[in-house]
């Protein structure tokens, strides 16, 4: 294919769609669910799609730090740092994705290379982000610990919501994704990408272009988004638990779109009622900022739904 007629997607699958509920949380069911979502993404690359693939990694982040935790706490081993956690996690969720798709791709009779790339993303050191933490990470501890944590490891620790102390961190802004020009190569030849995996591993530069990891989160929806514009790609799917977007979510009043245009998901997102915080908000953000930078189209839409949204059968389209 030329590059005139080949169409990029890049698609961001959240880290709470490889975990289906409370009781399907074991490494066995998340590459089940994996299964499931590679299978709709094997449908978008047969009907002629060229794919990079984004994903969240929050549950799986919190399992790892948690194993480190009670590891030092029973065994003395030492603790794993948040970013190392990032790197872990691409790796498995990534190893999770490229062979359940690479399966699927064989029956399907689909000659098509994939691959994860663990991928750092740049943030800036002066982000406001780092002087207010705000994302709680890891296991719940008493005041006393936490106390201690905030003195010997510099942690920023808060109450949460009764339930016990927290570490919270950054969650600044993704300004580069480090691996760019591989991850550029890679799609060229025709491969599919897995990367910038939790918003990527946050690096920061020391100076003189020297990359040091940092304790933070990235959001994966934004670090997608800047991927998408990066690699100038043609759409954005933001695939996660719902197959449209709503206006009053969850009030009487809701209403289902089908499409929105760049205008309107701004003026929405600006009224600050539609779309929650922590889930839909980032997404339509993410998407609003691919579109002010030149991408084509954005689709948002549930794993199972993807082929059909494609079609224009459902989903929520946002167009410039």
């Amino acid at each position: 294919m030329t590059s005139k007629s080949r169409k990029i997607a890049v698609v961001a699958i959240g880290g709470n769609s490889l975990i289906k509920d409370g009781k399907h949380q074991t490494v066995e069911d998340q590459y089940l669910a994996a299964k499931e979502t590679t299978y709709h993404i094997a449908d978008m690359i047969e009907a002629g799609w060229d794919v990079a693939i984004g994903h969240g990694n929050g549950p799986q982040v919190g399992f790892i730090l948690r194993r480190s935790e009670i590891a030092a706490k029973v065994e003395g081993m030492h603790e794993i740092p948040l970013e190392v956690c990032g790197a872990d996690s691409q790796g498995a969720i990534g190893y999770a994705l490229q062979q359940t798709l690479q399966n699927e791709l064989f029956k399907r009779g689909i000659k098509k290379p994939v691959a994860t790339v663990v991928t750092q993303v740049l943030v800036d050191k002066n982000d406001a982000a780092f002087k207010n933490p705000s994302k709680p990470i890891g296991s719940f501890m008493d005041e006393a610990e936490a106390r201690r944590r905030e003195k010997d490891l510099g942690w920023s620790v808060v109450e949460d919501a009764g339930r016990g102390w927290r570490r919270v961190v950054a969650s600044p802004l993704p300004k580069e994704v480090v691996e760019l020009e591989s991850v550029q190569t890679l799609i060229n030849a025709g491969t599919v990408v897995i990367t910038v995996g939790g918003g990527g591993i946050p690096v920061i530069d020391k100076g003189e272009g020297e990359y040091a990891g940092t304790a933070a989160v990235i959001d994966k929806d934004f670090a997608s988004s800047l991927l998408a514009r990066l690699i100038k790609a043609d759409l954005l799917l933001i695939s996660t638990a719902v197959e449209k977007v709503a206006l009053n979510f969850g009030k009487p009043d809701q209403k289902w779109i089908d499409k929105m245009t760049l205008a309107e998901a701004k003026q929405y997102l600006a009224e600050g009622t539609h779309f929650a915080k922590g889930s839909m908000a980032p997404k339509i953000q993410a998407i609003i900022w691919f579109l002010e930078n030149g991408g084509k189209q954005a689709l948002i839409t549930n794993p199972e739904n993807i082929g059909r949204a494609l079609k224009g059968e459902t989903g929520t389209w946002i167009v410039p």
